[in-house]
């Protein structure tokens, strides 16, 4: 995907589910291009192609593989469509300014000639983002009212947490935080980008020598650092010797890691066998596993917030059962694949062609209710109130995980990488 769409990918909820111009494609009854109605609201089978071929991007499936595919996309449309009409019934529609303003959001994070590229290679017209931001809007806020309600008690926590004492410990294990050039042009992603080989080796020296003059890591490596985890002064998480190993530590560093460098302490530049560089800070360290006590810091507000999202993850099982109750619909698709076992409803072929662009492809990706199979990942907070254009949408009829049922806090696995840490090379172990 081009870095220039990275910023804008949370238009998914626009777009993936948008009328679909320029889509072409029959049932397998002739004349018929509406695969389903919810209330007598068509979802036509235009859109339902659009989506399996942004889902695809190309890839060639069997006649099943296709028909599985068409038709749990529009499952989960019809989903959506009938929580959009409970939505309305329930009075949380969003207002012509509140549209506005989360398709101006979008807009300001991208230029005006990204912004009309990515509506021209998804044949997307302004009108049609609109009524998906109205609709996604609609979902929002419809979750919103259902899970303020949510209230946990505090008796409610201490029995979680006496219940699952075992899930409460800090690991051995040492805390890393990092500063990473790397050679290949970063397309403008990171400031200061090292385009070559000379430029890496000359950068990652300035930078070593800023650090031995006192220089902050982490402010250094907010500015310099050419690693995602700059925005947070190049943490990279907690990690066992296990895990250091798994991702390729030698274990003479690992052994340094674990017993003579201090907390505090930062290696010489890493050559990786990617060619990155690197420089290794040693922000933490536990040697033993530690017990988390109730009244530690942040134990408490980890439990209720996994007991909030259990509670968003059956509520939102439950908004979609009652929405689909309530709602009269009509499955053409499905009648059509019945009464032709051997077409599957016509099969028309998914046309590679019209495949999304890598633009388009995680909009698809984050956006489809397919994206979010189970009510846990509908109705976890950060798709419940996120802002406008990455509301959460209705996910697909599945039954409640495990999870939902018993919350397992984030307590349960901290401390824990916070994303997977640099592999350093055997031959490039530093010397200090």
């Amino acid at each position: 995907m081009p870095r220039v769409f990275r910023h804008i990918a949370t238009l998914a909820l626009f777009v993936a589910v948008a009328a679909a111009a320029g889509c072409s494609g029959k049932g397998g009854r002739a004349g018929q291009d509406v695969a389903a109605t919810v209330n007598g609201k068509e979802i036509k089978l235009a859109e339902v192609m659009r989506i399996v071929n942004q889902q695809l991007q190309g890839q060639p499936l069997s006649l099943p593989e296709q028909a599985a595919a068409r038709i749990q996309v529009l499952d989960n449309l019809i989903q959506r469509e009938a929580i959009v009409q409970k939505a309305e019934k329930e009075k949380t529609m969003p207002s012509d300014d509140e549209i506005n303003a989360a398709i101006n959001s979008q807009k300001s994070r991208a230029t005006a000639e990204e912004w009309r590229k990515f509506l021209e290679d998804n044949k997307f017209t302004e009108e049609q983002l609109r009524e998906e931001a109205r609709k996604d809007l609609a979902v929002k806020k419809l979750q919103e009212k259902l899970f303020g309600q949510i209230t946990i008690r505090d008796q409610e926590v201490a029995e979680y947490y006496n219940n699952n004492r075992a899930r409460f410990v800090n690991p051995r294990g040492v805390g890393l935080a990092v500063i990473a050039v790397d050679p290949r042009d970063s397309g403008g992603a990171f400031q200061n980008d090292a385009r070559s080989d000379a430029e890496a080796t000359a950068k990652i020296n300035g930078i070593a020598a800023q650090l031995k003059t006192g220089a902050d890591f982490g402010t250094v490596a907010g500015v310099n650092s050419e690693d995602p985890s700059r925005v947070r002064g190049g943490d990279i998480g907690f990690a066992d010797e296990e895990v250091l190993t798994r991702y390729g530590f030698p274990p003479e560093l690992i052994n340094r890691l674990f017993n003579t460098m201090r907390v505090g302490d930062v290696t010489d530049p890493i050559r990786l066998p990617d060619s990155r560089w690197i420089i290794l800070k040693l922000a933490n360290r536990q040697l033993e596993n530690r017990p988390r006590a109730f009244e530690d810091q942040g134990v408490k507000e980890e439990i209720k917030q996994a007991l909030v999202e259990a509670r968003q993850s059956i509520l939102q099982y439950a908004l979609i059962r009652s929405a689909l109750a309530e709602a009269t619909i009509v499955n053409n698709l499905a009648e059509d694949m019945l009464k032709d076992p051997n077409m599957l409803g016509g099969m028309q072929q998914v046309t590679p062609n019209d495949a999304a662009t890598p633009a388009a492809s995680p909009a698809v990706t984050g956006a489809t209710p397919a994206a979010t199979d189970s009510p846990a990942a509908a109705a976890s907070p950060a798709g419940a109130a996120a802002p406008a254009a990455g509301a959460a949408t209705p996910a697909a009829g599945a039954t409640p995980r495990a999870a939902a049922a018993t919350p397992t806090p984030r307590a349960a696995a901290t401390p824990r990488p916070a994303s997977p840490p640099p592999a350093a090379s055997p031959a490039a172990t530093p010397g200090e």
